[in-house]
């Protein structure tokens, strides 16, 4: 959705009136926070980068798994905070 913001020249208004104006009317729009929310959020991962993470996720978890059995390595148990 494209909003544009438009401002006329009226008289012998000066450069730096018409630029004040130009930028009350942008802040009215809301138009600059919803620029920069979209600027810095996070995009969704494709469904191809979702399949490899939970593919490489699922294979570490049956290593340790298999390490944790053989006595290779050892639980860590960390203490509980209150």
């Amino acid at each position: 959705m494209a909003t544009n913001v438009e401002i006329i020249r009226t008289g012998t208004e000066n450069a730096l009136s018409v630029l004040r104006k130009f930028t009350k009317r942008v802040q009215g729009a809301g138009i600059l926070p919803r620029v920069r929310s979209i600027r810095y959020s996070e995009r969704t991962l494709s469904h191809f980068k979702v399949k490899r993470a939970k593919i490489n996720y699922l294979k570490r978890t049956t290593e340790r798994a298999e390490l944790l059995k053989s006595g290779k390595l050892v639980e860590v148990v960390k203490p509980r905070r209150r």
